[in-house]
Protein backbone atom coordinates (compact mmCIF):
# COMPACT_ATOMS: atom_id res chain seq x y z
CA UNK A 1 0.00 0.00 0.00
CA UNK A 2 2.59 2.62 0.86
CA UNK A 3 4.81 1.69 -2.48
CA UNK A 4 1.41 2.48 -4.42
CA UNK A 5 1.06 6.16 -2.41
CA UNK A 6 4.77 7.23 -3.16
CA UNK A 7 4.05 5.77 -6.83
CA UNK A 8 1.18 7.92 -6.99
CA UNK A 9 2.63 10.67 -5.33
CA UNK A 10 6.02 10.38 -7.63
CA UNK A 11 4.31 10.06 -10.78
CA UNK A 12 2.02 13.51 -9.46
CA UNK A 13 5.44 15.10 -9.89
CA UNK A 14 6.52 13.80 -13.06
CA UNK A 15 2.94 14.64 -14.36
CA UNK A 16 2.98 17.80 -13.78
CA UNK A 17 6.64 18.61 -14.46
CA UNK A 18 6.31 17.03 -18.02
CA UNK A 19 3.12 18.52 -19.11
CA UNK A 20 4.71 22.12 -17.88
CA UNK A 21 7.84 21.55 -19.69
CA UNK A 22 5.93 20.69 -22.81
CA UNK A 23 3.95 24.45 -22.41
CA UNK A 24 6.67 25.67 -22.34
CA UNK A 25 8.56 24.37 -25.66
CA UNK A 26 5.34 24.25 -27.55
CA UNK A 27 4.67 27.73 -27.10
CA UNK A 28 8.17 28.64 -28.93
CA UNK A 29 7.20 26.19 -31.97
CA UNK A 30 5.00 27.20 -34.46
CA UNK A 31 1.41 26.39 -34.87
CA UNK A 32 0.95 22.99 -34.96
CA UNK A 33 -2.02 20.83 -36.78
CA UNK A 34 -3.12 17.43 -36.10
CA UNK A 35 -3.37 17.67 -40.17
CA UNK A 36 0.17 17.33 -40.77
CA UNK A 37 0.98 14.90 -38.16
CA UNK A 38 4.73 14.09 -39.58
CA UNK A 39 5.52 17.91 -39.62
CA UNK A 40 4.17 18.08 -35.65
CA UNK A 41 6.32 15.15 -34.81
CA UNK A 42 9.65 16.35 -36.43
CA UNK A 43 9.52 20.24 -34.74
CA UNK A 44 8.47 18.43 -31.37
CA UNK A 45 11.58 16.23 -31.85
CA UNK A 46 14.32 19.25 -32.56
CA UNK A 47 13.03 20.47 -29.05
CA UNK A 48 15.62 19.62 -26.20
CA UNK A 49 12.61 21.28 -24.02
CA UNK A 50 9.55 19.37 -25.70
CA UNK A 51 12.04 16.01 -25.11
CA UNK A 52 12.53 16.86 -21.33
CA UNK A 53 8.83 17.00 -20.76
CA UNK A 54 8.17 13.97 -22.84
CA UNK A 55 10.88 11.87 -20.30
CA UNK A 56 9.30 13.11 -17.30
CA UNK A 57 5.74 11.71 -18.59
CA UNK A 58 7.47 8.46 -19.25
CA UNK A 59 8.82 7.79 -16.10
CA UNK A 60 5.38 9.16 -15.20
CA UNK A 61 3.97 5.78 -17.21
CA UNK A 62 6.52 3.87 -15.65
CA UNK A 63 5.32 5.23 -11.72
CA UNK A 64 1.99 4.20 -12.49
CA UNK A 65 2.22 0.55 -13.59
CA UNK A 66 3.70 0.26 -9.58
CA UNK A 67 0.36 2.13 -8.40
CA UNK A 68 -1.82 0.22 -10.19
CA UNK A 69 -0.04 -3.58 -8.61
CA UNK A 70 -0.95 -2.62 -5.40
CA UNK A 71 -4.04 -0.45 -5.15
CA UNK A 72 -7.54 -0.78 -6.32
CA UNK A 73 -8.63 1.60 -9.75
CA UNK A 74 -10.40 4.34 -7.71
CA UNK A 75 -7.73 4.53 -5.16
CA UNK A 76 -5.58 5.27 -7.47
CA UNK A 77 -7.03 7.42 -9.62
CA UNK A 78 -7.47 9.79 -6.20
CA UNK A 79 -4.18 9.92 -5.69
CA UNK A 80 -3.28 10.95 -9.47
CA UNK A 81 -6.17 13.93 -9.57
CA UNK A 82 -4.22 15.26 -6.57
CA UNK A 83 -1.29 16.27 -8.57
CA UNK A 84 -3.47 19.24 -9.95
CA UNK A 85 -2.67 21.36 -7.51
CA UNK A 86 1.17 21.02 -7.89
CA UNK A 87 0.43 21.83 -11.62
CA UNK A 88 -1.72 24.66 -11.23
CA UNK A 89 1.21 25.59 -9.08
CA UNK A 90 3.95 25.23 -11.64
CA UNK A 91 1.73 26.70 -14.55
CA UNK A 92 1.69 30.11 -12.65
CA UNK A 93 5.31 30.13 -11.62
CA UNK A 94 6.81 28.97 -14.81
CA UNK A 95 3.89 29.54 -17.62
CA UNK A 96 2.57 32.70 -16.23
CA UNK A 97 -0.93 31.22 -16.53
CA UNK A 98 -3.77 32.65 -14.75
CA UNK A 99 -7.19 30.88 -13.55
CA UNK A 100 -10.35 32.86 -12.90
CA UNK A 101 -12.22 33.13 -9.93
CA UNK A 102 -14.49 30.90 -11.03
CA UNK A 103 -12.00 28.10 -12.97
CA UNK A 104 -10.21 27.83 -9.09
CA UNK A 105 -13.61 27.79 -7.31
CA UNK A 106 -14.64 24.66 -9.80
CA UNK A 107 -11.35 22.74 -8.92
CA UNK A 108 -11.13 23.10 -5.55
CA UNK A 109 -14.86 21.52 -5.93
CA UNK A 110 -13.09 18.68 -8.02
CA UNK A 111 -10.82 18.08 -5.59
CA UNK A 112 -13.20 18.04 -2.46
CA UNK A 113 -15.15 15.32 -5.07
CA UNK A 114 -11.75 13.24 -5.56
CA UNK A 115 -11.07 13.00 -1.89
CA UNK A 116 -15.03 11.70 -1.47
CA UNK A 117 -13.82 9.01 -3.61
CA UNK A 118 -11.13 8.32 -2.15
CA UNK A 119 -12.87 8.46 1.55
CA UNK A 120 -14.73 5.84 0.25
CA UNK A 121 -11.89 3.29 0.05
CA UNK A 122 -11.21 3.36 4.14
CA UNK A 123 -11.43 -0.05 5.54
CA UNK A 124 -13.01 -1.18 2.35
CA UNK A 125 -10.24 -3.88 1.95
CA UNK A 126 -11.70 -4.16 -1.23
CA UNK A 127 -9.86 -6.72 -3.98
CA UNK A 128 -7.43 -5.91 -7.01
CA UNK A 129 -7.94 -7.49 -10.06
CA UNK A 130 -5.36 -7.93 -12.78
CA UNK A 131 -7.15 -9.12 -16.14
CA UNK A 132 -10.24 -8.02 -17.57
CA UNK A 133 -12.15 -9.90 -20.77
CA UNK A 134 -10.99 -8.85 -23.63
CA UNK A 135 -14.13 -8.57 -25.52
CA UNK A 136 -15.29 -6.20 -22.47
CA UNK A 137 -12.33 -4.28 -22.55
CA UNK A 138 -12.87 -3.74 -26.68
CA UNK A 139 -16.66 -2.92 -26.12
CA UNK A 140 -15.67 -0.09 -23.59
CA UNK A 141 -12.55 1.24 -25.72
CA UNK A 142 -14.07 1.59 -28.90
CA UNK A 143 -16.83 3.97 -28.70
CA UNK A 144 -14.98 5.76 -26.20
CA UNK A 145 -11.88 6.12 -28.74
CA UNK A 146 -14.82 7.15 -31.27
CA UNK A 147 -16.42 9.92 -29.57
CA UNK A 148 -13.19 11.09 -28.15
CA UNK A 149 -11.96 11.58 -31.86
CA UNK A 150 -15.40 13.06 -32.45
CA UNK A 151 -15.33 15.80 -30.11
CA UNK A 152 -11.72 16.77 -31.10
CA UNK A 153 -12.82 16.53 -34.58
CA UNK A 154 -16.30 19.12 -33.80
CA UNK A 155 -13.94 20.93 -31.26
CA UNK A 156 -11.61 21.99 -34.39
CA UNK A 157 -14.93 22.78 -36.58
CA UNK A 158 -16.00 25.24 -33.83
CA UNK A 159 -12.44 27.00 -33.78
CA UNK A 160 -12.01 28.00 -37.64
CA UNK A 161 -15.63 29.96 -36.94
CA UNK A 162 -15.38 33.35 -37.45
CA UNK A 163 -16.50 35.64 -35.06
CA UNK A 164 -16.27 33.21 -32.69
CA UNK A 165 -15.15 33.50 -28.71
CA UNK A 166 -11.76 32.59 -27.81
CA UNK A 167 -12.35 28.86 -26.51
CA UNK A 168 -10.69 27.71 -23.00
CA UNK A 169 -10.23 24.40 -24.45
CA UNK A 170 -12.69 22.18 -21.88
CA UNK A 171 -13.43 20.22 -25.47
CA UNK A 172 -10.42 19.79 -26.22
CA UNK A 173 -9.41 18.48 -22.63
CA UNK A 174 -12.69 16.02 -22.51
CA UNK A 175 -11.76 14.25 -25.88
CA UNK A 176 -8.37 13.77 -24.62
CA UNK A 177 -9.25 12.56 -21.08
CA UNK A 178 -11.43 10.09 -23.11
CA UNK A 179 -8.46 9.09 -24.72
CA UNK A 180 -5.92 8.90 -21.57
CA UNK A 181 -8.83 7.17 -20.01
CA UNK A 182 -8.18 4.12 -22.56
CA UNK A 183 -4.73 4.54 -21.87
CA UNK A 184 -5.16 3.90 -18.52
CA UNK A 185 -7.54 1.12 -18.60
CA UNK A 186 -4.42 -0.38 -20.79
CA UNK A 187 -1.86 0.30 -18.10
CA UNK A 188 -3.97 -1.39 -15.15
CA UNK A 189 -4.44 -4.51 -17.41
CA UNK A 190 -0.18 -4.21 -18.49
CA UNK A 191 0.23 -3.92 -14.70
CA UNK A 192 -2.12 -7.08 -14.17
CA UNK A 193 0.26 -8.88 -16.58
CA UNK A 194 3.74 -8.24 -15.16
CA UNK A 195 2.08 -8.88 -11.46
CA UNK A 196 0.93 -12.21 -12.62
CA UNK A 197 3.64 -13.28 -15.10
CA UNK A 198 6.87 -12.55 -14.46
CA UNK A 199 8.94 -9.83 -16.29
CA UNK A 200 10.35 -13.41 -18.29
CA UNK A 201 6.63 -14.09 -19.59
CA UNK A 202 4.99 -10.86 -19.99
CA UNK A 203 5.85 -9.73 -23.45
CA UNK A 204 5.14 -12.89 -24.97
CA UNK A 205 1.32 -12.84 -22.74
CA UNK A 206 1.15 -9.57 -23.26
CA UNK A 207 1.11 -9.89 -27.24
CA UNK A 208 -2.06 -11.93 -27.03
CA UNK A 209 -3.86 -9.46 -25.25
CA UNK A 210 -5.50 -5.90 -26.09
CA UNK A 211 -3.26 -3.90 -23.51
CA UNK A 212 -0.69 -3.36 -26.05
CA UNK A 213 -2.16 -1.91 -29.32
CA UNK A 214 -4.24 0.10 -26.87
CA UNK A 215 -1.51 2.00 -25.42
CA UNK A 216 -0.21 2.35 -29.32
CA UNK A 217 -3.32 3.88 -30.52
CA UNK A 218 -3.66 6.52 -27.29
CA UNK A 219 -0.12 6.75 -27.44
CA UNK A 220 0.17 7.70 -31.11
CA UNK A 221 -3.19 9.43 -30.79
CA UNK A 222 -2.40 11.44 -27.55
CA UNK A 223 1.20 12.79 -29.02
CA UNK A 224 -0.79 14.41 -31.97
CA UNK A 225 -4.23 15.79 -30.37
CA UNK A 226 -2.16 16.71 -26.84
CA UNK A 227 0.50 18.50 -28.29
CA UNK A 228 -2.26 20.86 -30.42
CA UNK A 229 -4.82 21.28 -27.97
CA UNK A 230 -1.65 22.29 -25.28
CA UNK A 231 -0.06 24.39 -27.48
CA UNK A 232 -3.69 26.70 -28.30
CA UNK A 233 -5.22 26.45 -24.43
CA UNK A 234 -4.08 27.15 -20.95
CA UNK A 235 -2.16 24.19 -19.21
CA UNK A 236 -4.00 25.14 -16.23
CA UNK A 237 -7.71 24.24 -17.67
CA UNK A 238 -7.26 21.97 -20.08
CA UNK A 239 -4.58 19.72 -17.84
CA UNK A 240 -7.47 19.47 -14.86
CA UNK A 241 -9.88 18.81 -17.24
CA UNK A 242 -8.36 16.29 -19.19
CA UNK A 243 -7.11 14.18 -15.96
CA UNK A 244 -10.82 14.26 -14.23
CA UNK A 245 -12.16 12.94 -17.27
CA UNK A 246 -9.80 10.17 -17.51
CA UNK A 247 -10.12 10.04 -13.45
CA UNK A 248 -13.99 9.71 -13.93
CA UNK A 249 -13.96 7.50 -16.76
CA UNK A 250 -11.38 4.93 -15.49
CA UNK A 251 -12.98 4.48 -12.09
CA UNK A 252 -16.25 4.18 -13.37
CA UNK A 253 -15.14 1.69 -16.70
CA UNK A 254 -12.44 0.53 -15.13
CA UNK A 255 -14.43 -0.84 -12.09
CA UNK A 256 -16.58 -2.89 -14.56
CA UNK A 257 -14.11 -4.07 -16.83
CA UNK A 258 -11.80 -5.38 -14.19
CA UNK A 259 -14.46 -6.57 -12.36
CA UNK A 260 -13.39 -4.61 -8.84
CA UNK A 261 -16.88 -4.29 -6.50
CA UNK A 262 -18.18 -1.06 -5.64
CA UNK A 263 -18.45 -0.81 -1.79
CA UNK A 264 -20.93 -2.55 -0.13
CA UNK A 265 -21.68 -0.09 3.21
CA UNK A 266 -24.35 2.92 1.90
CA UNK A 267 -22.05 5.93 3.31
CA UNK A 268 -19.28 4.65 0.95
CA UNK A 269 -21.22 3.73 -2.07
CA UNK A 270 -22.69 7.21 -1.32
CA UNK A 271 -19.00 8.67 -1.00
CA UNK A 272 -17.70 7.20 -4.09
CA UNK A 273 -20.58 7.65 -6.40
CA UNK A 274 -21.59 11.23 -4.86
CA UNK A 275 -17.88 12.32 -5.71
CA UNK A 276 -17.94 10.89 -9.19
CA UNK A 277 -20.92 12.73 -9.89
CA UNK A 278 -19.84 15.75 -8.19
CA UNK A 279 -16.78 16.39 -10.32
CA UNK A 280 -18.82 15.33 -13.63
CA UNK A 281 -21.42 18.57 -12.66
CA UNK A 282 -18.23 20.94 -12.08
CA UNK A 283 -16.86 20.00 -15.35
CA UNK A 284 -19.83 20.38 -17.17
CA UNK A 285 -20.53 24.03 -15.50
CA UNK A 286 -17.16 24.92 -16.83
CA UNK A 287 -16.82 28.43 -18.99
CA UNK A 288 -16.30 27.21 -22.35
CA UNK A 289 -14.69 30.50 -23.65
CA UNK A 290 -12.80 33.04 -22.65
CA UNK A 291 -13.84 36.74 -22.69
CA UNK A 292 -13.04 38.93 -26.12
CA UNK A 293 -10.08 41.09 -25.17
CA UNK A 294 -11.32 44.86 -25.53
CA UNK A 295 -8.99 45.62 -27.93
CA UNK A 296 -6.73 42.81 -29.29
CA UNK A 297 -4.02 43.59 -31.83
CA UNK A 298 -4.06 40.61 -34.53
CA UNK A 299 -0.39 40.59 -33.83
CA UNK A 300 -0.99 39.94 -30.01
CA UNK A 301 -2.90 36.81 -30.27
CA UNK A 302 -1.93 33.33 -30.44
CA UNK A 303 -0.58 31.94 -33.63
CA UNK A 304 -1.81 28.75 -33.43
CA UNK A 305 -5.18 30.57 -33.60
CA UNK A 306 -4.16 33.16 -35.89
CA UNK A 307 -2.94 30.22 -38.33
CA UNK A 308 -6.19 28.72 -38.27
CA UNK A 309 -7.99 31.51 -38.85
CA UNK A 310 -5.77 32.05 -41.91
CA UNK A 311 -6.83 28.17 -42.79
CA UNK A 312 -10.39 29.56 -43.20
CA UNK A 313 -11.66 30.11 -46.53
Amino acid sequence: MLWGVAGALLANVLYSTGFVLEKRALSALPPLSVTSPARLVRLVLGSPLWIGGALALALGFGAQLVVYRTLPIAAAQGLFVSGLVLLLMLSSAVLGERTSGRERRSIVVILGALVMVVASLHGGGESISHSAPAAVLLAVCAPSLATGLWLYVAAERRARRRHRLPTTGVAYGVAIGLLYGVSSLAVKGVSGVLATHGPGAAPARLALTPYPYLLLITGAGGLVLSQTALQRCRASLIVPVCTTVTCVFTVACGTVVFGEPLPHEPLRLALRLGGTALAVTVLLTLPRHNPEPAAAKPDQRNPAVQSIEGSTP
